[in-house]
């Protein structure tokens, strides 16, 4: 996300680019070589699975070293609905949590990164709203105010940016997809419901940055227009995704619930296996 006038623009790769593409893509490599060890002891793990994260693991480096297409302000925006929206959703659907909790062998390490999903403060930060405001409120607080033009003159606050940003997003996927095991299940009302209100969010900010560029920030007109345009369209594109994703394991869920009431005597469905949310390590 680099974008101005006086300073290299979003095509330009950051500084500590491929350091960080190095990084995602170590954490791609290891991703695949827990799925491996899964399928090696005769473990099913989709191989779907890998794929999500591989392309978000590209996305990732792609965002951090490539040259985006357009304008300055377009192609800071291309990188914005890849590495904000595009990436963590890919990255979720790979459900990296699960296959950690399944791969790691039985001891401390597993031990203490499940006590991590059972933390108040787990339960809180996955809660699908705070995870929406932190998400869509960071977003607000860096285009309607000068922080986004204050970047531009240090690196730091650029590359904390970059980082706020992929993170912000990946955690608002990982609470509204809840498909790895989380402290509090929350149900698919309160999921898809805070989808539809960031989507919201997310458009409207996308129509200001179409009428005004953040303060502080001298784009030219079209750029800015056509900008706002891949925010706003890119944007929809990545909800109507992240819609399939919630509906799709709220149906499996169903099924599965339904199958394990057609095994009792009395047919009956038992609330405990009516998940409100499709997370199972699995």
């Amino acid at each position: 996300m680099i974008l101005a006038h006086t300073h290299p623009g979003p095509g330009v790769p950051l500084a500590a680019g491929p350091p960080a593409a190095l990084a995602t893509l170590s954490a791609a490599a290891c991703y695949l070589l827990a799925a491996r060890r899964l399928r090696r002891r005769g473990d099913a793990w989709p191989r779907r699975r890998d794929l999500s994260f591989m392309t978000g693991g590209v996305a990732v480096a792609w965002a951090g070293v490539g040259a985006a297409p357009g304008g300055p302000f377009t192609g800071h925006m291309v990188q914005h609905v890849v590495l904000g929206m595009a990436a963590p959703l890919l990255l979720v659907t790979a459900r990296p949590l699960t296959l950690a909790l399944r791969a790691l062998p039985p001891g401390g390490v597993r031990r203490s990164l499940l006590a991590l999903t059972r933390l108040r403060v787990a339960g809180w930060l996955t809660f699908p709203p705070v995870a929406a405001l932190l998400d869509m409120g960071g977003l607000w607080v860096l285009y309607r105010t000068g922080l986004f033009a204050a970047t531009a003159h240090r690196p730091l606050w650029h590359l904390l940016v970059h980082v706020h940003v992929l993170a912000a997003g990946a955690l608002f996927a990982f609470a509204v997809c809840g498909l790895d095991p989380v402290r509090r299940r929350w149900g698919v009302a309160v999921r898809g419901g805070t989808l539809l209100v960031a989507g919201a969010v997310h458009g409207v900010l996308a129509k200001t940055l179409y009428a005004a560029a953040p303060p502080g920030l001298d784009v030219a007109t079209g750029d800015l227009r056509t900008g706002a345009q891949v925010m706003y369209y890119g944007g929809d594109a990545v909800a109507l995704a992240t819609a399939a994703v919630v509906g799709a394991a709220w149906y499996a869920a169903r099924g599965r619930a339904l199958r394990a009431a057609s095994r009792r005597p009395d047919g009956a469905l038992d609330p405990r296996n009516v998940p409100h949310c499709a997370q199972n390590i699995g």
